[in-house]
């Protein structure tokens, strides 16, 4: 492929002395010098999930080879080790999240095993007839399937919050949706589809004036996004290991404190418990309450080698790298005839959907497979997002420290050459 005749590139940080640079990362990820229908990988599915560095894939070989046991029931060497390795995983969560403490994080598959947690066990404990579930129209499946599921058991109801026209929360109609009988508002601090990062701090602050509280869906943000869940004054704040450079199967809940002390647990079986008998069985305290049977001990520790990764970094660099990178994507994309990108919110994360007149967006995906590009296509599982702007589905290229210039180049080119097919 040749470069496209597009207007010059902003400067890149990556570019400029003390800059952040992408070949940083892109040494460590083995999967980015693989090839694909006989060109190198292009990928441009980060929102999807990301790439794992050796230091992750090394971490886990090396759990399994050296260090597998079961944590916290046994008396000898490795699962002391491993208890460790588990519990450091755990502290190393709360660090990055500007958690007060490691107890207030509880380990989960991911983000979506998160809410369904909050859901069963807060949900459960304090809904009923009458009181509303405020989830913005933005949302990722996850933050709405479940608070449907357990709107219909508690006889609450799930309100949707619209958005504007440049894809940010309307933020004037979710003032006036919120009332006395709001009780939960889920909310994403950035969207896997529109990329859009809204005010979560400020609707967080203002939904606690009517005592309402905020669960806040990170799996896009913490990537992308600086996390202090203390800041944000979050009750609940969820994400997925696998969006940060880590295992997939393992991902993590912040609860605050005072509100972890009072859920209950919503499954049972070992290791959540502290006595069992047929008269009467006592649980565990949290976070361990929530945590039953045997965790995915060697996601924590892929999980672990996935923050020290990404926290070698520095982070306002990364971030003056993706923001740049995200505004000459869409600058070089807006020369593609027929291409619009949805969306247009000035505070966004790097994630850009997409349509092409005349072409459905598996086909897209498809024709740029062959150039060993990889987008995402199809309803992002975001389809009350989509159908604000009148779709069923749209393309969408998602970016990440370790994407280039070049690759934006590579896929405007190919997306060009379909142009020019039609």
């Amino acid at each position: 492929m040749t470069t496209p005749d597009v207007a010059e590139r902003p400067a890149l940080p990556g570019r400029q002395p003390g800059g952040f640079a992408p070949e940083s990362a892109r040494k460590d990820v083995p999967a980015l010098h693989r090839t694909v229908n006989g060109h190198p990988l292009v990928w441009l599915d980060n929102a999807a999930t990301t790439h794992k560095p050796r230091q992750v894939i090394e971490a886990l070989s090396g759990y399994y080879g050296v260090a597998n046991s079961n944590i916290h029931r046994g008396a000898h060497t490795m699962a002391r080790e491993a208890t460790e390795m588990y519990e450091a995983g755990r502290a190393a969560v709360a660090r990055f999240l500007g958690a007060p403490s490691p107890d207030s994080i509880v380990f989960v598959r991911g983000t979506t095993e998160a809410v369904n947690l909050v859901a069963q066990s807060w949900g459960r404990a304090n809904l009923g007839p009458g009181d509303d579930i405020l989830v913005p129209v933005l949302e990722h499946h996850s933050n709405i399937v479940p608070w449907q599921l357990i709107a219909r058991e508690t006889r609450a109801r799930v309100v949707p919050v619209p958005l504007l026209a440049d894809g940010r929360i309307d933020q004037h109609a979710y003032a006036d949706l919120l009332s006395s009988r709001t009780r939960l508002v889920a909310l994403s601090q950035a969207s896997n589809v529109l990329g859009t990062a809204p005010p979560v701090r400020e609707m967080t602050a203002l939904a606690h004036r009517y005592g309402a509280k905020v669960l806040v869906d990170g799996a896009q943000a913490v990537a992308h996004l600086p996390v202090d869940v203390t800041d944000l004054d979050a009750d609940f704040y969820a994400f997925s290991g696998h969006k940060l450079y880590g295992p997939t199967g393992i991902g993590a809940l912040y609860v605050k404190p005072e509100v972890l002390a009072g859920l209950r647990p919503w499954q049972g079986g070992g290791n959540m418990i502290d006595s069992v008998s047929f008269e009467r069985t006592t649980f565990a305290p949290v976070p361990h309450l929530l945590e039953a049977g045997t965790g995915h001990i060697a996601g924590v520790v892929g999980l672990l080698a996935a923050l020290d990764w990404f926290t070698s970094f520095d982070r306002a660099a990364v971030t003056a790298y993706e923001d740049a990178l995200t505004a000459y994507a869409r600058q070089a994309l807006a020369a593609v005839p027929g291409l619009e990108v949805l969306g247009s919110a000035p505070e966004r994360i790097a994630v850009l959907t997409f349509t092409l007149a005349g072409h459905d967006p598996a086909a897209i995906a498809s024709w740029l497979d062959r150039d060993g590009i990889a987008v995402r296509a199809g309803h992002h599982c975001a389809q009350p997002a989509l159908a604000h702007y009148g779709l069923e589905a749209a393309a969408r290229a998602s970016f990440a420290l370790y994407n280039t210039p070049e690759e934006v180049d590579e896929l405007v080119v190919s997306l060009m050459e379909l142009h020019a097919s039609a």
